[in-house]
C-alpha cells in the first residue's frame, strides 16, 4: 500500500487532475505500469496513445538513450499539446540502461522550443523532466 501511496503523490506532482486528457509516448515493455496506473486514477481516464489527434493537457514521453533522436521526440509529442500543456520526458536513471545525460535533454528541449522547468524522481528506474512552450510561444499557437 505505501507504494500505492507514493505513486498517487506522484501522478499529483505531475499535476494531473481529474478530466484532463494524458497522452503516452514511448510505451515499451520497460516502463513502470504502477505509474501508468496511477497517472490513469487522477485523470480517471485510459492514456491516449501517440496515433491519437485529441488535443492533450499532458504528453508522457518515455525515452531512452536508444529510441532515436530526442528533438524529434519531444516535437512529435508536442503537437497535440493544449496551450498550457507540459510533457514529461521520462528516461532512465542514471546507472540504468538507456540512461540520457541531463546535457542531452538541456540541449534539446530548446531546439524543439520547449523550456525545461524541473526535475523529479518519477519512479524506481525513472526520471522526470518538465517541460512547457515558453510562455511567448504559447501566444503565438
Amino acid at each position: 500500500m505505501a507504494g500505492e501511496q507514493s505513486t498517487d503523490a506522484l501522478a499529483a506532482r505531475f499535476g494531473i487532475k481529474p478530466g484532463m486528457v494524458v497522452q503516452e509516448w514511448g510505451y515499451d515493455d520497460d516502463v513502470d505500469d504502477d505509474l501508468r496506473v496511477a497517472v490513469e486514477d487522477a485523470c480517471g481516464s485510459e492514456l491516449v496513445d501517440e496515433d491519437s489527434d485529441e488535443v492533450v493537457d499532458v504528453a508522457i514521453l518515455w525515452f531512452r538513450d536508444s529510441d532515436g533522436d530526442l528533438i524529434d521526440a519531444l516535437v512529435d509529442a508536442s503537437t497535440s499539446l493544449a496551450d498550457n500543456g507540459v510533457i514529461w520526458l521520462l528516461s532512465p536513471k542514471a546507472g540504468r540502461p538507456g540512461h540520457l545525460a541531463p546535457s542531452d535533454v538541456t540541449e534539446a528541449a530548446p531546439t524543439a522550443g520547449l523550456s525545461q522547468t524541473s526535475s523529479i524522481s518519477a519512479a524506481p528506474e525513472w526520471s522526470g523532466t518538465r517541460l512547457v512552450a515558453p510562455k511567448a510561444a504559447r501566444s503565438r499557437r
